[in-house]
């Protein structure tokens, strides 16, 4: 097995297991037992650096829904797929997504400067706000928001291994539901317009 293939694997099983967390927050339950929402412990502040070069924090983000992805520039498949995906649903969408923001973090903000975000973030709806920081900073607002990611060797340098799914926030900056690589466009843009209708 290649190790691109194990990455895409692992992958995989992170959309899995976030799939599974998404269905037990609709029970209002969190992973372990308990009753307490998981709700609550998805999401926080942050401050990070946008890809036109100005400090963005949690704040810019609040009184309207918006979501998430965590990925990294030079990813093969997943961010690139997902970010189109994105893209198509909200074209789809029209005027109900007409203000939602999506901002994609990166996980490799070593090589993800804002000036290479800017480039890549070019072929997407110009809606999508790309993030990065220091080392530090992408550490923090992945804890807060329990994103998964791991610098993985390869024979020509390193890839990253990462959470794959997009977390949809409400205005209040809560965690409400989660959109995962490879659904079906229809499934989607449900998704999306019942987040959008409920503000």
């Amino acid at each position: 097995m290649t190790a691109l293939k194990i990455i895409r694997y692992t992958a995989w099983a992170a959309v899995a297991a976030l799939a599974l967390v998404a269905g037990l927050v609709a029970l209002g339950m969190k992973p372990g037992g308990g009753n307490r929402p998981l709700s609550a412990q998805i999401g926080g502040p942050f401050s990070l650096i946008s890809h036109e070069g100005k400090r963005v924090t949690d704040k810019d983000f609040a009184g309207k829904p918006f979501a998430l992805f965590f990925g990294f520039a030079n990813c093969p498949d997943i961010c690139p797929t997902t970010l189109l995906e994105l893209t198509n649903r909200m074209g789809e969408l029209g005027p109900l997504a007409r203000d939602l923001r999506i901002a994609f973090i990166t996980v490799d903000p070593e090589q993800d400067t804002p000036a290479f975000l800017t480039t890549y973030l070019s072929n997407f709806d110009p809606r999508i706000v790309g993030l990065t920081g220091t080392p530090a900073e992408i550490a923090d607002i992945a804890k807060k928001y329990r994103a998964l990611y791991q610098k993985v060797p390869t024979s020509t340098g390193y890839t990253m291994n990462h959470e794959a799914s997009v977390y949809l926030m409400d205005k209040a900056g809560k965690f409400v539901g989660s959109l995962n690589y490879q659904e079906p466009a229809d499934v989607q843009r449900k998704k999306l317009e019942r987040f959008l209708s409920a503000g």
